[in-house]
């Protein structure tokens, strides 16, 4: 058994971990039981202990205190939807059990799981059972009995470990939703998953080969074995594309870098897909890859150079090099993107869609911030929207549930800014807090009008399944259209104008003044005038607004007040 640890052994652990939750991101997702395309748990709790991961291959720490702590920072940071925060606030209160720590035994280990869980605990206004707090709450008692009669490290990570599996086991009893699908609950497994994935790591267990998007990595470029004038497509080009929707259609971009290069590879999963390939116009291939998402990361190296150099018995420059230059310019003096305060009242406002984008830009908002269901914001992705803000006090509109948790951790981050997240659950909601908004007021009176403002507005969804389900007594399949009325589900269908129809009948909107039709990025012209003369027909005594949203994944999003 290994007694105890050290810095070095913890970062790798944090590495490891990462790769194991990486490795079972989908099956994780799938134990979701709602069935509407979202920032799954599984996703984000892997990019937020992926933030983690980043910070321990860059830097060196001589205690495992100073290793802790830079995993929570890089994670309080890194922290997406509320799995991901809860994550972080469970490495936070670890990381101030063992902050003076050079080595780590079994009973520190336990110490610091028992913070870790008061910290989360104190964060959560209302803990639910059945729940990632019931797991990681059970699995640090285990380890304080462990550590009584084994102070190995080793030994009590394995006994935490076990007590919180048979702590998952009973979440499906303790939630009635997971109950009926026979699911246990998604945040618990996967912080089990990166606890065994650190106990792999103390044992000397190789980590899962995925690469970073869960795919297979794509083969590296052989140089040894090129000559200059053998070399066609003289990139060689690796980059990652988050996908814009599921079931995008890759096919006419493999033809069009077909057309404009050699060796193409391309891995996908469900969230995003990775490409390699040979070519003379790398650009041209970033730039048709921005049609089908969100570019993350790109490398390219030039093969005939590096060919050359080989040749001329010369240091082959690669991107790896890029580390180096990294570290000098991490000495070097950075430009800060902080804006000093110009007025009293800022706002920043998250969503996705340029129709949205162009409405909350309207209305006064200062920074945008994307994201939404199907990806979740980090907090230093709402931080640095703060941080640009002129405004001696910030507003921040998550317009997600799921992202309310990830904002209000930037309150304590911001040091001459006052942040005052409201709880907007929706983009509607968003719009109708912005519409309340008074730049005379006071901060008291303008908070209160804004929160008033949106709690006035009832907002309905148009989504459709992402998985097959049997959710609240609705048999659904995937592809079918469901409809959502403050996020519970509504009825689904597979004929969306009968659904429109029926949500436009609905109690809700016969006694609306206003409604307000967003529609999405997928929806025609014909189809959104279509949607706003059902609701005319339906609804006579509201007064209708058909707008753009632009919006992804969700074909109408709709407010009434």
């Amino acid at each position: 058994m290994v007694q105890t640890i050290d810095a070095a052994v913890f970062q790798r652990m944090m590495i490891h971990a990462h790769a194991a939750i990486n490795a079972q991101k989908q099956p994780i997702n799938d134990l979701n039981v709602f069935p509407v395309p979202d920032g799954d748990t599984g996703t984000n709790m892997t990019l937020t202990i992926g933030a983690a991961a980043a910070e321990m291959r860059k830097k060196h720490y001589d205690a495992v205190g100073q290793a802790a702590a830079g995993t929570a920072s890089a994670l309080l940071r890194g922290a997406r939807g509320n799995s991901g925060v809860i994550l972080s606030l469970l490495f936070r209160g670890f990381s101030k059990a063992i902050k003076d720590k050079e080595t780590m035994d079994g009973r520190d280990l336990a110490i610091a799981l028992d913070f870790g869980v008061a910290a989360a605990y104190k964060a959560v206004m209302k803990p639910a059972e059945g729940t990632i707090l019931t797991v990681s709450r059970l699995a640090a008692a285990r380890a304080a009995g462990q550590a009584r009669e084994d102070s190995s490290f080793e030994g009590v990570l394995e006994a935490a470990i076990q007590e919180g599996q048979e702590a998952l086991a009973h979440t499906i009893d303790q939630n009635p939703v997971l109950k009926k699908a026979g699911v246990v609950d998604a945040g618990g497994k996967g912080f089990l998953v990166i606890l065994q994935g650190m106990l792999d790591e103390v044992r000397g267990l190789p980590m899962p080969e995925t690469g970073e998007d869960g795919a297979a990595p794509a083969d590296k470029a052989d140089f040894e074995a090129v000559n200059v004038e053998d070399i066609t497509f003289a990139f060689d080009t690796v980059f990652i594309v988050r996908k814009a929707r599921e079931n995008v259609d890759l096919e006419p971009f493999r033809s069009y870098l077909n057309s404009i290069g050699d060796s193409l590879v391309i891995g996908e999963d469900d969230e995003a897909f990775k490409v390699h390939v040979h070519t003379n116009t790398p650009g041209s291939a970033l730039n048709e890859a921005q049609k089908y998402g969100t570019l993350e990361l790109a490398k390219i190296e030039n093969m005939r150079t590096q060919a050359e150099d080989l040749a001329a018995g010369k240091h082959v420059q690669s991107t790896d090099d890029l580390e180096a230059v990294e570290a000098e310019l991490e000495r070097a003096p950075a430009a800060s993107a902080h804006a000093a305060p110009e007025k009293k009242f800022g706002y920043v406002a998250v969503c996705a869609g340029s129709g949205l984008e162009a409405v909350f830009k309207d209305l006064g908002v200062d920074g945008l911030v994307g994201g939404g269901q199907t990806m979740n914001p980090s907090t230093q992705d709402i931080l640095k929207a703060i941080d640009a803000t002129p405004a001696e006090i910030v507003y921040v509109l998550p317009n997600n549930k799921n992202i309310i948790m990830a904002a209000e951790q930037t309150i304590p981050l911001c040091e001459d800014k006052k942040v005052v997240v409201l709880p907007t659950k929706t983009v509607p909601q968003g719009i109708s807090a912005m519409l309340a908004a008074d730049p005379d007021a006071d901060e008291a009176d303008n908070t209160a009008g804004m929160t008033e403002g949106f709690s006035n507005v009832r907002t309905s969804e148009i989504t459709y399944a992402a998985r097959d389900s049997d959710f609240d007594g609705f048999a659904i399949h995937q592809g079918d259209y469901l409809a959502l009325v403050e996020h519970q589900l509504f009825g689904t269908d597979q004929d969306l104008s009968a659904m429109l129809d029926r949500l436009a009948r609905s109690d809700g909107h016969q006694s609306a003044e206003f409604i307000s039709i967003f529609y999405g990025e997928d929806v025609t012209q014909e189809q959104a005038q279509e949607a706003e003369q059902i609701f005319a027909a339906a609804c006579p005594n509201a007064e209708i607004t058909l707008l753009a949203g632009g919006q992804p994944v969700y074909y109408f999003m709709i407010s009434a007040e």
